[in-house]
């Protein structure tokens, strides 16, 4: 049985529960061995029926010392019978479960596990599982840990154990080589993987766990390190820099802060190498990365070559376009723009602007990747950000020139950690510092029963000319989530305490140039109030919006709290955040806390990846990035450390890729990275 075969080659699985492994992802023999437990059991402690501990999970071998019956109350089916060993009895109950009382046989033994409970003379079980003893013990029973896995409608957890039990007796190919597992001090994968799932002891998880981890870790890093170096062996444009920083400076009439002078002696470096530049510039809302940006473009356009950006809206292309035209007239280079909602004849006549290199700098959306779009000579391509675009999407638009220079800026600031992993094939600067009289946004977290007084404050707010974002986790009411929509929110406020004043809705079902639309008019302040939910996260500069509610804010990663409050204190007004929740969590709590406390995205996303680990941190899969299965960035940062440095030393051997001893590995990275074309070796 090899690793990409169909789970349906395992014994005893169909084309039925193999449709309900698909519901997890399950759809390989490896999907299935990584489909990692979620939580464990110890149920390697085996108790007497005297010794069992209220209120506490206990599992206990017993005789079925009565014949199992079902009992009617009240509509519901209540399953009761009398369990005993040399030590005492116990009852056991099961609710809605008739099947149990044939499952069940008097005089035989089982093992079982369940909570136990004492009400003065009743002794009890409730629905506990349980397993024929001396019979498959080793898939739910006693005397070791059971692993508790993700599942999914139509399948429980002892079948899939059983399945997964199965499967990790498979022969696994190891591709780590002998010598790095003897240096990072590493077991075997087939020990790993079985001890995963099925630990031994404490000891053997966290054997098992290490070298998982660190593969993980390893691969993905290795991968991303051909990515870069396959960039790095192409020829590159070289383009001469010296004194364009400081015309950059003179036309914007301020001065760079430290941070961006730094940022874009990166870039200077890295332009005149004459290889491909690869480079991430993070930068906190407000930070200058347009500026950096527009420098960077001026540096190609001054070497004879064009220079595109592309953002992920029409409103932002827009805006942009409106900063770089007033910047770039100054030198009387061309800026033009293209978006999908010009008009046809619009249209071709950007095109041929662009292909005939009268356009210098071009400014879009996704229309400037279409096939129907060529440039005359780009040197330089430029993404805003980068986490609302695919590494393909980004690699289209590189391709349209010539081995051309690429830069990608994020407002989403991202530990180094997981930049590292999310960017691996790109070199990362950080513009770590505000320029002088950057509005801090004051933030409070309220509770609901604050609400009118926080109406009181945006509707005074608005009065004095102001405008103010309202945020909602969903876009209707849903009866199974207790959270505030949209429409709801919409139906409460407009006809009352907004009464009179411009309020609109904005959220993701509308048409694409319905919400362009009415981000427009909100950015021409003919709408006061915008309701929405997150698509404003990443959207237009609006200076003079000044408050940011946000309703049901435990629902929102604290990095994305952060990237909705950034929408206001963009102007010369005070600004301010109202964070509104009524959990009691403590996570939340902390939460809150950071929030009030700093306006420094940076501090904000190591908290955030602290508290909730990676996850969907803005989306990995939309980076072509496989999903991390088993490894925490914030816990495993030194696990990390070793599998970045076991990577720089197998790729500064530039012929490891030839040696038949890594061909297990290259096997490994391909199985991981092929399915969106990025990488094969």
């Amino acid at each position: 049985m090899l690793l990409n075969d169909s789970v349906t080659e395992i014994k005893g699985i169909g084309a039925k529960k193999a449709q309900t492994l698909n519901n997890l992802g399950i759809f390989t023999v490896n999907d299935l061995i990584e489909h990692f437990p979620r939580d464990y059991e110890d149920r390697s402690q085996v108790k007497d029926i005297a010794d069992l501990t209220e209120n506490e999970e206990n599992t206990f071998f017993a005789l079925v010392s009565a014949v199992p019956e079902n009992v009617h109350i009240r509509k519901m089916t209540v399953t009761k019978v009398k369990l005993s060993d040399s030590t005492g009895s116990v009852n056991a109950v099961w609710y809605n479960q008739p099947f149990i009382k044939n499952a069940l046989k008097k005089d035989e033994e089982y093992i079982f596990t369940g909570v136990y409970k004492k009400s003065g003379y009743r002794r009890e079980v409730s629905s506990p599982e349980f397993e024929k003893a001396g019979t498959d013990k080793e898939i739910l029973g006693g005397g070791r840990i059971v692993p508790v896995y993700p599942l999914t409608s139509g399948i429980s957890q002892r079948s899939l154990i059983k399945t997964t039990l199965d499967a990790v007796k498979t022969q696994l190919p190891e591709f780590l080589p002998l010598e790095m597992r003897k240096k990072y001090m590493l077991c075997e994968r087939n020990f790993a993987i079985s001890n995963i799932h099925f630990p031994e002891n404490d000891e053997s998880f966290f054997i098992a766990r290490k070298r998982l981890v660190f593969e993980e870790l390893f691969v993905l890093q290795t991968a991303l390190f051909i990515l870069k170096g396959t960039a790095k062996r192409n020829d590159g444009i070289v383009f001469k820099t010296k004194g364009i920083s400081e015309e950059s400076e003179k036309a914007f009439g301020f001065g760079f802060t430290k941070a961006q002078k730094k940022v874009i002696a990166e870039i200077c470096s890295d332009v005149s190498k004459g290889i491909p530049m690869n480079r991430l510039i993070q930068g906190d809302v407000g930070s200058g990365k347009t500026a950096v940006a527009m420098t960077a473009a001026l540096m190609a356009v001054k070497n004879g070559y064009q220079a595109a950006l592309m953002a992920p809206t029409e409103v932002l292309a827009s805006q942009h376009y409106e900063s770089f035209k007033e910047f770039f007239d100054k030198f009387g280079i061309k800026v033009c723009l293209l978006k999908g909602s010009l008009k046809k004849k619009e249209k071709e006549a950007v095109k041929e602007l662009i292909s005939t290199g009268k356009a210098d700098v071009i400014v879009g959306t996704h229309a400037i990747i279409q096939e129907d779009v060529e440039f005359k000579k780009l040197g330089l391509v430029i993404t805003d950000e980068q986490h609302r675009f695919g590494v393909k999407q980004r690699n289209v638009l590189s391709e349209k020139g010539i081995n051309a220079h690429v830069m990608v800026m994020t407002a989403t600031p991202i530990p180094r950690t997981l930049a590292l992993i999310l960017y691996g094939d790109l070199d990362v600067s950080v513009i770590d510092e505000l320029p002088p009289g950057r509005q801090h946004i004051d933030t409070f977290a309220v509770n609901s029963s604050y609400h009118q007084r926080a109406y009181g404050f945006i509707r005074k707010e608005v009065e004095n000319g102001r405008q103010a974002y309202m945020v909602c986790p969903m876009i209707e009411e849903n009866d199974a989530i207790e959270a505030k929509s949209v429409m709801q929110m919409i139906d409460e406020v407009s006809q009352t305490d907004f009464k009179g004043l411009s309020v609109a809705v904005l959220h993701g079902k509308m048409k694409a140039d319905e919400k362009e639309r009415i981000m427009k008019d909100f950015a021409e302040n003919k709408i006061q109030i915008l309701i929405s939910t997150t698509v404003i996260e990443v959207g237009i500069n609006v200076p003079n919006a000044t408050i940011m509610l946000i309703e049901n804010a435990e629902r929102f990663g604290l990095s994305q709290l952060h990237q909705l409050r950034g929408r206001v204190g963009r102007g010369k007004y005070q600004s301010y955040c109202i964070l509104v929740t009524d959990s009691k969590s403590e996570v939340t709590k902390e939460r809150m806390k950071v929030m009030k406390k700093t306006n420094d995205g940076f501090e904000i996303s190591e908290t955030d990846l602290k508290l909730r680990g990676p996850g969907e941190f803005f989306g990995t899969r939309q980076h072509g990035v496989p999903q991390l299965k088993i490894a925490n960035l914030y816990k495993d940062a030194d696990i990390l450390s070793q599998a970045q440095a076991a990577a720089k030393e197998l790729n500064r051997n530039e012929n490891w890729q030839k040696d038949d001893r890594y061909k297990p590995l290259k096997e490994r990275i391909n199985m991981l990275f092929n399915s969106d074309g990025r990488i094969g070796i």
